[in-house]
């Protein structure tokens, strides 16, 4: 299980991780808020399950899990704690809205001619998810304070004994 942690909280050093995981958060919030809370002319958590479940046919649990992954991702992807597991779930979620809005051509509907919204958002938003889940968190984040501590437990770990000065092992 440490050796997993370990590996989900290791980072990219560059400055990109982190504007791709804010933005990724920035975006998405709203729309889980929509779902969850009712925010910014959502129908929150009843109407929203109630569309999923007769309009889209998408099960209570699996309707239940878009939820987080839109509400409470972004608010992990914010702090950067479990960055790469809020991103995938963010992804996949983003995946399965693609599916229902590829009948609806590749472009937004900015003026109100199509039946409906086009899937560009949603491959922008996989892509921003892609880069965190490659990336990781990047600075600024808990995941990076992780990582830093299991990195120093390690190098302690590492370091010659006083007992045995050529020892690697402790």
């Amino acid at each position: 299980m440490k050796i997993l942690i370990q590996k989900l909280s290791r980072l990219g050093s560059s400055s990109g991780s982190l504007v791709a995981r804010l933005f990724l958060a920035l975006v998405i919030f709203p729309h889980g808020a929509q779902k969850v809370l009712g925010w910014f002319g959502g129908y929150g958590l009843g109407g929203t399950l109630k569309y999923f479940n007769e309009t889209l046919h998408i099960s209570t649990p699996f309707a239940l899990l878009a939820f987080a992954a839109e509400f409470l991702g972004p608010l992990a992807l914010l702090v950067g704690f479990g960055s790469r597991v809020a991103a995938l779930g963010v992804a996949i979620t983003m995946a399965v809205a693609l599916k229902f809005h590829l009948a609806q051509g590749f472009f937004m509907n900015w003026y109100g001619n199509q039946p409906g919204e086009g899937f560009e958002y949603h491959l922008l938003v996989i892509g921003l998810a892609l880069v965190v889940l490659i990336q990781g968190s990047g600075r600024y984040s808990v995941d990076g304070l992780v990582a830093c501590r299991s990195e120093s437990t390690a190098a302690e770990k590492l370091a010659p004994s006083p007992v045995f000065p050529n020892s690697k092992l402790v």
